[in-house]
């Protein structure tokens, strides 16, 4: 993932992204076919879907960070049986936002 380039849908002046289960999920899609599928989901047929094309090391690593609330990264939503789910967790996005850093029974991490 964090090698992969990734296709963000941009909305509204920022990166598309949902809320779930106390999550902001950014959704990132690994080719045009997948966005594809997801934009015939969330706009008009006629309308094209506006996208940053960004490597996922830079998404958990530097855009995560920045939004204030635990978030983590979901790819290709749209894909049935091919979604892959990124949380905010050690390892994955930087130990100072993850939600599972410093938890009971683990030492800081440096």
């Amino acid at each position: 993932m964090r090698r992969s380039v990734l296709l963000v849908p941009v909305a509204d002046g920022g990166l598309w992204s949902v809320r779930s289960g106390g999550v902001r999920w950014i959704c990132g899609f690994t080719d045009e076919v997948a966005l594809a599928r997801f934009a015939l989901h969330h706009t008009r047929g006629d309308q094209p879907m506006d996208y940053a094309a960004l490597l996922g090391a830079r998404i958990v690593d530097e855009i995560v960070p920045t939004l204030g609330e635990p978030a983590g990264l979901a790819v290709d939503i749209a894909t049935e049986d091919g979604s892959m789910f990124f949380p905010p967790v050690v390892g994955i996005v930087p130990d100072p936002v993850a939600v599972d850093a410093g938890a009971a029974g683990e030492g800081p991490r440096s």
